[in-house]
Formats: structure tokens, sequence, C-alpha cells
């Protein structure tokens, strides 16, 4: 096939001088089509992830389990991505594009299949961690493929479309998912994703072609087992802070042991790559690091997730529990702002192919712990305007933060690091998303059970605000990546 680059078999670009060639101003049709199947495909299986959150409390009442149990169908999900996606550097490594895909999808459809039919709370959570398991492989896989077929010139524009799968997916969510529990039972969130699974499993079995050529690589078992422990650890301990027995305050003492166990897992999985590095066969290949602005937008795209997944978990709990909105009208209140953040995202891509990340950054993180701050300070009487204003201006901030984090993290690293980059952004996203949430719901129920609904609801944010914080330092450390200005040739 016709592309801008072709990679040898060790899945490295080069040129007769055996350097990174320049790649042309203008992508082939089959490119865009690729990339286009590939955007719908995670578009869909992303809004999957927080269609759930507006139904939590009636799985409550219909398969007759307690608050803290039905949560895990959420962070069941996200800790199954965070297991999952360090082993995508290796997969898209090892298999071809068609087959990579085939696999994500099939995986994110017969769990689908499989959540529709459930019969009890045990099979459903079995159905979410398959689901998982598909949705884990279907980001890395896209943004390895824009990092493979888009010139660096028009890479900013690019990502800004990815920012509509990874913004307006998870608002869309419950807003569906509010209009489908207003007139159907809760299956049938299932049973209306399906067919939209299987669409995207025949057009990408049709359309989609392989890029580039598959590796020989070793996996290392070792290194998959130890991603349990590490990432599972971190996130269950975060999830079971605060929530002491009997109602008493303060991490208890499995939160703390699942934490050291988190820790542990995460420093020897971290040690283990190092070494296998020597012998170019690492699971996920940190070398990606050693890039300074890939550590500075990984770190970035840490506190904005954080703050995203913190407002799309407790803004529900706020307007149904302190507002008693029902779900539709939840979901309705939270869609203007994923609108904007996704419509934003192409509009922010070329302006930052123009101006660099620097003043999108700056002022995405202002606008991000401004809202957050205003948030902390809702009460009772809050009008609902004001609360989809504020969720309207955080929605931009972060817009302002994704697409260039995406961008100027990637771009620097070289081909053979494009999917190990790619996965290692998308897995502490998933990290950052399942400990936001986890960290902000537990002391949201802490505050709550001693000082009542609104003072919870106000520390939670005004926790995730001082988070923010560490977004406006991070921010004016970003600077111009290769490719990022129009005055960078590719390839220089």
């Amino acid at each position: 096939m016709s592309t801008e680059v072709s990679p040898n078999a060790s899945g490295r670009s080069v040129n007769a001088a055996g350097t990174k060639p320049a790649a042309p101003e203008k992508m082939s049709r089959e490119s865009v089509t690729i990339i286009s199947t590939l955007l719908v495909a995670t578009f869909v299986v992303i809004l999957n992830e927080t269609i759930m959150n507006v139904a939590l409390q009636r799985l409550m009442v219909e398969l007759q389990v307690d608050a803290p149990t039905v949560q895990w169908l959420s962070t069941g999900f996200m800790l199954t991505m965070a297991v999952v996606i360090p082993t995508t550097g290796f997969i898209l490594q090892s298999l071809s594009t068609r087959a990579v895909f085939m696999l994500a999808m099939g995986l994110f459809a017969g769990g689908t299949a499989l959540a529709a039919v459930a019969p009890g709370f045990e099979l459903l959570l079995l159905a979410r961690i398959v689901q998982a398991g598909g949705t884990a492989i279907m980001l890395p896989l896209l943004m390895t493929t824009i990092l493979t077929l888009v010139p660096l010139a028009k890479r900013g524009a690019v990502m800004g479309n990815v920012s509509i799968a990874i913004s307006v997916a998870p608002a869309m969510g419950p807003t569906v998912s509010g209009l489908i529990l207003e007139h159907f039972t809760w299956r049938f969130m299932f049973v209306f994703v399906l067919p939209v699974a299987l669409a995207a499993l025949a057009i990408g079995a049709k359309y989609l072609t392989n890029i580039g050529e598959a590796e020989k690589t070793k996996l290392d078992a070792f290194s998959v087992v130890l991603t349990v422990p590490a990432f599972g650890g971190l996130v269950y301990g975060l999830s079971q802070i605060g929530g002491g027995h009997g109602g008493q305050a303060g991490p208890g003492a499995v939160a703390i042991t699942a934490l050291v166990i988190g820790v542990v897992g995460l420093t020897a999985f971290v040690l283990r790559q190092v070494r296998l590095q020597k012998a170019e066969a690492p699971l996920l290949d940190l070398r990606a690091f050693k890039f300074r602005m890939f550590t500075v937008s990984v770190l970035l795209m840490v506190v904005a997730m954080m703050a995203l997944f913190g407002g799309v978990i407790l803004l529900p709990l706020y307007l149904q529990e302190i507002r008693g909105l029902g779900s539709l009208e939840t979901g309705l209140a939270l869609l203007p702002g994923g609108l904007a953040m996704g419509l934003l995202g192409p509009v922010i891509g070329r302006l930052f192919d123009k101006v660099g990340p620097l003043p999108l950054t700056i002022t995405g993180s202002i606008l991000m712990v401004l809202a957050l701050w205003q948030f902390s300070m809702l009460d009772a009487g809050t009008s609902v305007a004001w609360i989809v204003t504020l969720h309207v201006g955080l929605s931009f901030g972060l817009a302002l933060l994704f697409t260039p984090a995406f961008t100027t993290g990637l771009n620097p690293l070289p081909p053979h690091l494009y999917s190990h980059g790619s996965a290692i952004m998308s897995t502490t996203q998933q990290v950052a998303g399942a400990a936001g949430t986890a960290l902000l719901v537990s002391i949201f129920a802490v505050v709550s059970a001693t000082s009542g609904l609104v003072a919870g609801m106000s520390a939670a944010f005004l926790t995730a605000t001082v988070i923010a914080l560490a977004a406006v330092v991070l921010s004016a450390m970003m600077r111009k990546t290769e490719g990022s200005g129009p005055g960078h040739a590719p390839g220089h």
C-alpha cells in the first residue's frame, strides 16, 4: 500500500540514508479511510466507558447490591484497561493493524453481547471486563496509526479529532444512558451499543489495511503478571482510602495493604522493563521518558484526566443526590460541556499547529483550576444553569490541554517508540482517571457521612482544585517539539 512512511521489518521508518524520511504534506485517501475507521470505533468503545455512571443507582436496586459493589462496574472497567494497556506496545508490534483491530472490536462486541443478557451482577462485571479488554487496545492503536501516517505539520489538527473520541464520548455516555433508562431497562444500554459495535467491526474488516509489517517480538510473561499488582493495587488502594468500617474516616488496613502492593509492584515492573530494554525486549519501553516534553506531557495528561473523570463522576452525584434531578436531566445537563470539548478539539488542533502548546496549555490549566474551585462552592440552591456554564468552562479548559499534550508528547519520539509512547500515555490516562475517581468519591463519601452531602461535594472538588494547580506549573514548562509550528519542517 502507498503510505507516507515505509516501516522496515523492525517497525522503524528509514530511507536510503538510514534516517527518518520527511512525510509528504498530504495524506493519501487510504490513510484517511484507515484513520476515520479507527476514530469511529474508538468513539464507540469510549462512549461505553461512562455509559454506566448514571445507571448505578438503578442497578443497585435491580441487582440487589450495595454502592461500593456496584461502583466496580465503573472502577473495574478502568482497572482492566490500566492492566491491559501496558501490553498494547507489544501487541501493536507483534500483530498486523487489521488483526489488532479485529481483536479489539471482537472483544468489545463479545463483552457487550454478554452484558445485554447477564442474569446477575457477577456476569455483568465479567462482561464489562471483556469490553474493557477491547477498549484498552483501541486508543493506542489509533494514536500509533496517526503517528505513522500523518505528516508532522498536520498532527495537531488530526490529534484534535482524537479529542472528539476521548472527550465527547465520555460526556455523551450519561446522556445516552439517561435517555435509555427513561424508556427501557438497563439491558438496553448494551442492546443499543451492540449493533454499532458490530457495524464498526464489519466496516473495519472490509476496509482496514495493514500498516507496515508485524515484528517478531518475545512477550515477557512476568512483566504481564506484574501489571496486575502494580496498576491494580494502586487504583484499588485509592478506591478504599477513607472507606473505614463502621462509618469511620481514614484509610483501613485493606487500602494501605493494596497501596503498598501497588507501589512494590510498580517498582518491580519498572525495574524489569529497564532490564529488558538492554535486550531490546521490554513489554513497555520506558525510554520514551528520556524525551523531556513526553514526560511533561504525560504528567499534564495525568492531572487533566483526574479532573475530567472526577467531574464526570462527581457532577452526576451532585445533580442526582443533592438537586434531585433524574438520570435523563442529569445527562442533558452534562451534554453541552462534552460537546464543547469535542467540537473545539479540531479547532484547537489547528491552532496548535500554528502557535505551539504554551499559550493553549496555560489558558486551559487556569480555566480548569477556576472551574473546579467554583464547583467546590456549590450548595443545595445553586442554579443548574450556573452548573452547566461551569461545566462548559471546565470542558473548554480540558480541550485546551488534551490536544497539545498528546501531540507535544508524541511528536519527538522515534518511530520504534510510537506504539510504546501511545501505550504509556494511555496507561497513565486510565490509571489517573481511575485514581482520580476513586480518590474524589472516597473523600465525598467520608465527609458526607459526618457533615452532609454538600460538605462532601465541596471537599471533593476542593481536592480536585488543589491537584489541578499542578497543571498550571506543568503547562508553563510546555515547549514546541518537532513539527509543532509552521517553521519546523518535518524531519528536522
